[in-house]
C-alpha cells in the first residue's frame, strides 16, 4: 500500500557522532555466576580497606581477578582547582614515585582522557598508547610502553558541580581489555574511589603502633630482596643485581613469607608497607 500524499513523514535529526574513544554502559548479563560472585567478594573486600598497605593488596591482588592490569594511577583531587594528589601501584618493575610524576607532567594523554571522559558524560575511556597511537610520545604514554602495556582505561567520580573528585588510569596490555573489563572498571570505581579517600585519612597513633612492631622483623638482606620484589623484578633478576644465586634468592623469599606470615609476594609487600619495612 503506497503512502498518500497527505501522510506525515516523521524523520529524527541526525546524532553526532560518539568519540572513538567513548565507551558505553555494559549489562550484568555479561558475567556468569561464578562472575558475580566474585565481583561481590572484591566490592566486599574494599570496605576494609583503611590505610594505602591494604588498598595496595587489594588492587594489585583481588582487584585483579575482575580488572587485569599492569600499574593503577590513581589522581585524588586537592583543595585547589584541577590539583591532584596522585599515587601509583603496581607489581611492575617500575618505580611507583616516577610514574605519579610522570602522570602530574603528562600535557598530552592525561588532558584527552579526563576532557574525554568529561565530554562524554562520565563514562570510561579506553586510550591506545602504543606506537601507532599519537600519544606514544606523550610522557605518560612512554613510560606505560615501556612496563609493556599499550591501553589504558581512564574514569573518575565527580562532585556535584559536575568537576572531577577523582580519576583512575588502569595500564592494561590490550588482549586482556574487552567490554566486560571496561564495564568492571564502571562499576569498581565508585569502590574504588572510596577506599582511596579512607586511605588519606591520617592515623598517627595506629602509625606508631605498626612501626614499632615492624621494627627487626627482617634481616637487612631480606629488605633488600623485598624491595626489589616490590618493584616487580623475579629471582633471576634479583639475583643479578645482589650477585646471588637465584637459589639464595628463594630462600631469602621463602623466609620473608614466613616471617610476615603471607602466603604470596604480593602479600608480603601489601604486609610490609603495614609494618613500615617498606614505603611508596
Amino acid at each position: 500500500m503506497q503512502a498518500s500524499e497527505h501522510q506525515l513523514v516523521v524523520q529524527r535529526p541526525p546524532q553526532p557522532p560518539a568519540p572513538v574513544n567513548s565507551v558505553t554502559s555494559g549489562s550484568s548479563a555479561l558475567f556468569d555466576p561464578l562472575e558475580l560472585e566474585s565481583l561481590k567478594l572484591i566490592m566486599d573486600a574494599s570496605l576494609r580497606v583503611h590505610a594505602r598497605h591494604h588498598f595496595f593488596t587489594w588492587t594489585q591482588g583481588l582487584l585483579q581477578n575482575l580488572v587485569k592490569h599492569e600499574a593503577l594511577i590513581c589522581a585524588l583531587r586537592n583543595a585547589e582547582p584541577m590539583s591532584f594528589h596522585v599515587e601509583s601501584f603496581s607489581t611492575s618493575p617500575l618505580e611507583p614515585a616516577l610514574l605519579s610524576d610522570v602522570f602530574r607532567r603528562d600535557t598530552s594523554m592525561v588532558p584527552h582522557l579526563t576532557k574525554t571522559w568529561e565530554e562524554n558524560s562520565y563514562r570510561p575511556v579506553v586510550c591506545e598508547t602504543g606506537n601507532a597511537s599519537p600519544f606514544a610520545q606523550s610522557a605518560l604514554g612512554r613510560e606505560l610502553n615501556r612496563i609493556g602495556t599499550d591501553t589504558v582505561v581512564g574514569h573518575g567520580t565527580f562532585d556535584a558541580f559536575g568537576k572531577p573528585a577523582s580519576f583512575f588510569v588502569f595500564a592494561c596490555q590490550s588482549q586482556a581489555m574487552n567490554p566486560k573489563q571496561v564495564y568492571c572498571v564502571e562499576l569498581i570505581v565508585p569502590f574504588l574511589h572510596q577506599a582511596w579517600v579512607r586511605t588519606q585519612i591520617d592515623r598517627p597513633v595506629e602509625s606508631g603502633a605498626v612501626q614499632a612492631a615492624g621494627a627487626g622483623v627482617l634481616t637487612s638482606r631480606e629488605q633488600e630482596v623485598l624491595k626489589w620484589i616490590h618493584l616487580g623484578k623475579s629471582n633471576i633478576e634479583i639475583g643479578t643485581i645482589l650477585e646471588i644465586s637465584p637459589l639464595t634468592v628463594k630462600n631469602h623469599v621463602q623466609k620473608i613469607l614466613r616471617k610476615l606470615n603471607v602466603q604470596n609476594r604480593t602479600q608480603a609487600v601489601g604486609k610490609a608497607m603495614a609494618l613500615r619495612i617498606l614505603s611508596i
